[in-house]
């Protein structure tokens, strides 16, 4: 079976002890090494050690991996076969992987424009720029530790940025997904970055705690109680649920704005946290919940071996699991698509998830902001009297509406990370559209210079 070694600073490195990656069918696919804490406290020590690369140096080799990710032979997979291996894993169908990892690919030939937009305007990157004393954007650290996701290979897209800025970054892939880190890095060594740049890491929970202590910096994925593990800590910065909404008020035509919420909830096989989890309407919902659900009703159930999938794949036991946390939190609610048709056996020993729609009879924070990895849509009446509580803590909100003011609370509510108005869909990236804010923000700073 084929081995997924780690990348340290000597190269690949393999152990003895590994982990069984599987399929969503349960059938193995390859071993992953599993690296111990002092080899991961050995990495970082290196990483720590090596000046970065020059600018010009670092730009050139992040320019030679895009064609390198996309086009070259990496631990025995093309990428048509790292594509079909992501799917076959991770259980997005194989569309939206190739799709997601052709995103990593247009993120990397688009990080140093990226960075651009989080420098201050009167700041210089380099001291050797100023004349008369004023601000230079330096790194607040050295080593940038990432935690990978596993929900979609887009999430490689923006660890990138820490190359550019001069970091060395230690990656620890996610079991669900680790080849587009493993693919990227590979790349990346090849096109010019050295071992002591960017590590590859896979390693247990205590390993995983290694690599946060030891880095300067750390960004890692998760839900809410990984949130609440690193609340206190101002050197993680945390990528958590996204619990995006679309509101849209009394004066607005919802069916003008059906294809955008349709697209906004299911685009992406549904498990990314920029999808939409809930939708609210400054009127009667009922008729948009119904309409909502008859779109989403007519996505079939697929393989996500097949082109035209759109929807999830997990075991059934997985699927099942999901299915009867969804029905206990809807209790009470209106079942337009319910958890009971929620699990679409394929008769493999897998299952695709159809969406869910269900209607609320008034906002109901705790389920508005229920977030599950697949097309699963909370519809809700809103009015000015509940005010803004119901869209608190979310990572995009999208008001419809010709009401600036509103748009204006939204801009200045702190819990709220994004606000888009109009034809957006909540999944919308940009380089210059910051995502929780950008990346160099965490890991830069302002410092006064002057000399002479």
């Amino acid at each position: 079976m084929t081995v997924l070694d780690a990348m340290g600073p000597d190269g690949e490195y393999r152990t003895r002890r590994r982990e069984l990656i599987t399929d969503v069918s349960g059938a193995p696919v390859v071993e992953m090494t599993v690296v111990p804490p002092l080899y991961v406290a050995r990495t970082v020590s290196a990483q720590r050690k090596a000046r970065p690369l020059s600018v010009a140096e670092r730009e050139a080799a992040l320019t030679r991996a895009v064609e390198m990710f996309l086009s070259n032979e990496i631990a025995g997979l093309d990428f048509d076969h790292y594509v079909a291996l992501t799917s076959r894993v991770s259980g997005l169908p194989i569309a939206v992987t190739r799709a997601g990892a052709r995103s990593v690919a247009e993120q990397l030939a688009s990080v140093c424009d990226s960075v651009r937009p989080a420098q201050p305007s009167g700041a210089a990157r380099d001291w050797r720029q100023i004349r008369d004393g004023g601000a230079v954007w330096a790194r607040r650290g050295e080593v940038f530790a990432v935690h990978a996701s596993g929900n979609a290979p887009g999430v490689h897209g923006l660890w990138p940025q820490a190359l550019a800025l001069g970091y060395r970054v230690a990656v620890r892939p996610s079991r669900r997904e680790p080849f587009t880190g493993q693919r990227l890095i590979a790349a990346m060594r090849e096109s010019g970055f050295r071992a002591e740049d960017v590590s590859y890491l896979p390693t247990d929970y205590t390993g995983a705690d290694e690599i946060i202590g030891a880095a300067d910096l750390a960004m890692v994925y998760g839900g809410q109680d990984v949130v609440d593990k690193y609340a206190g800590d101002p050197t993680v910065w945390v990528n958590g649920p996204g619990r995006a909404k679309i509101l849209i008020t009394a004066e607005q035509d919802w069916r003008d704005h059906l294809d955008l919420i349709v697209e906004s909830i299911c685009a992406l096989g549904g498990t990314a946290c920029v999808n939409t989890t809930a939708v609210l309407f400054e009127g009667d919902a009922a008729p948009l919940a119904e309409a909502i659900a008859e779109r989403l009703s007519a996505l079939e159930p697929l393989p996500i071996t097949d082109e035209r999938a759109l929807l999830p794949v997990m075991s059934t036991a997985a699927a099942q699991s999901i299915a009867g946390f969804l029905g206990a939190r809807a209790a009470g609610a209106t079942a337009l698509l319910g958890a009971d048709q929620v699990v679409a056996d394929l008769g493999d020993g897998t299952a695709a998830l159809r969406p869910a729609v269900h209607l609320l009879a008034a906002p109901d924070s705790a389920r508005l902001n229920t977030e599950l990895p697949f097309p699963c849509v909370w519809v809700s009446p809103w009015s000015r009297d509940y005010g803004l509580e119901p869209f608190r803590g979310s990572l995009v909100i999208n008001a419809v509406t010709d009401d600036e003011r509103l748009i204006d609370e939204l801009v200045d509510d702190p819990t709220v990370s994004n606000v888009y108005s109009g034809r957006h869909p909540t999944w919308l990236r940009a380089a210059h559209i910051p995502h929780d804010g950008f990346l160099a923000d965490f890991l830069m700073r302002n410092k006064g210079f002057v000399r002479g």
